[in-house]
């Protein structure tokens, strides 16, 4: 059974999950529904995780000089809704009333600009390393959650390199996808 706390959409806010403004948020044009879940992955730097550099990067308080890798990010202002550590914590860092920017040039079923529409769920991991079985479980629970919460996302639940092929690789051939459709579809049972 799951450790993940019970959650609950309030008022555009994941109860059971620790918010985090962040900055870079902006509003969701006029009359759109939230109607898919985009998945990532992130760490900083790079297949590093821990640290707390991806709460401070969306918060914009990273500090560039604290590694290397971050000098090639420095000024980039980003952000997403939700970040899933390894451990399986939830963090929310942007109500999901707003548009949060973590899309970028993107389409979903030849609907352009994913962010106006769309809740991104970063999960801190990377490409080259598996996924903790914590992270699915807080994962499924988010996912069964938003989809209650707000029902036009339905099955739409796509991954960064789905919206941005070419451009993006997230959230990875690590991300076991017919595992988490599955862990999914019994919790909605």
């Amino acid at each position: 059974m799951s450790n993940v706390p019970k959650l609950q959409v309030v008022d555009g806010v994941l109860q059971g999950a620790r918010f985090i403004a962040s900055p870079n948020f902006n509003q969701r044009p006029d009359h759109t529904d939230i109607q898919l879940v985009v998945i990532h992955n992130i760490s900083l730097p790079p297949s590093q995780f821990g640290g707390g550099y991806i709460e401070q990067f969306f918060q914009n308080k990273l500090d560039w000089n604290a590694h290397p890798y971050f000098k090639t990010i420095e000024g980039m202002q980003v952000s997403a809704h939700l970040l899933i550590l390894r451990s399986g914590e939830i963090l929310q860092f942007v109500n999901f009333k707003d548009r949060a920017w973590h899309a970028g040039r993107s389409t979903y079923m030849a609907n352009p600009e994913c962010n106006d529409y769309s809740i991104g769920i970063e999960l801190e991991g990377s490409d080259d390393q598996d996924f903790t079985e914590q992270q699915y479980q807080a994962l499924v629970e988010v996912v069964a959650t938003l989809q209650h919460a707000y029902p036009k996302i339905k099955s739409h639940i796509a991954g960064h390199s789905d919206i941005a092929p070419g451009r993006k690789t997230d959230p990875g051939p690590h991300f076991q996808w017919a595992y988490f459709r599955d862990q999914l579809k019994q919790r909605k049972m």
